[in-house]
């Protein structure tokens, strides 16, 4: 349990380094800024069209006696926007980073100089377009997984009691772990970690990627936030994952002198 706590620490000290770093954090604002306004019109044409696809995908219903008809296909068009809202989350800061993969690789690297003790930080050595394939790439995967889980999740969704209270717990959880990987890919895929063994990394210490990913996921949920914090997620995820590889972590003390100290998680 104590992963928790920590995760959750890397999360509030990426932001504090966003704030302290104007110039970094306004560049990483505008990815987010583009991916929201397509994804909010996205959104809003499920709310306004959503009833009509359930309608369409259930034919059956349009004989049910009043009011059960309508009472089906309502909960069914709730049930789809909060899977679509889900999918949305986790998907969101996969083509953030994607749109701003060179905003967000200096963002990364300028972190891992902050705080490496002999002020250096590792380099792909690739080319920008390979570094775009490969995130693209990975992130297509890691939204196939989390689509899995969501079509899981939807099914669940019916299971009286159960889908009322414990899958929306699972399902935070479980946008909080393929959150992290997202936001953690940035830093090591520029160590050469592929998707298989960030996956295993991240799966070995799960409790520190929810302390991490969770409260992140749930703060994405409030409009406009997501852009906000998404300069500071990467800058804390770059701290996680020097974590996960026992890469030692340093920063200034709180009297802003040169000198640094080693960070206890």
């Amino acid at each position: 349990m104590r992963d928790l706590g920590v995760g959750f620490g890397y999360l509030l000290k990426g932001q504090r380094w966003a704030a302290r770093n104007g110039r970094q954090y306004g560049f990483g604002l505008l990815p987010g800024l583009i991916t929201l306004v397509l994804y909010a019109a996205a959104l809003v044409a499920l709310a306004l069209w959503g009833d009509d696809v359930v309608a369409w995908a259930t034919p059956f219903a349009d004989d049910w006696d009043s009011p059960w008809g309508g009472l089906f296909r309502g909960f069914l068009t709730a049930v789809l926007f909060a899977l679509a809202l889900l999918l949305a989350v986790v998907t969101f800061t996969a083509v953030t980073l994607l749109v701003g993969q060179p905003f967000y690789e200096s963002l990364s690297e300028r972190v891992d100089r902050d705080v490496s003790p002999d002020g250096s930080a590792p380099e792909s050595g690739l080319p920008l377009w390979r570094e775009l394939w490969i995130s693209a790439r990975d992130s297509l995967r890691i939204v196939v997984r989390a689509a899995l889980w969501g079509i899981l999740l939807f099914g669940l969704g019916f299971v009286p009691f159960v889908g009322q209270t414990v899958v929306p717990v699972i399902g935070f959880f479980v946008t909080g772990f393929f959150l992290t990987e997202e936001l953690a890919a940035v830093a090591l895929q520029r160590r050469g970690v592929e998707l298989r063994e960030r996956l295993t990394l991240l799966r070995s210490r799960k409790t520190l990627v929810w302390g991490f990913g969770t409260p992140l996921g749930l703060s994405f949920l409030v409009p406009f936030v997501a852009v906000f914090l998404m300069p500071g997620a990467v800058a804390g995820a770059t701290l996680l994952a020097r974590d996960l590889l026992g890469e030692e972590i340093t920063e200034e003390r709180d009297d802003d002198t040169p000198e640094a100290k080693r960070l206890t998680p």
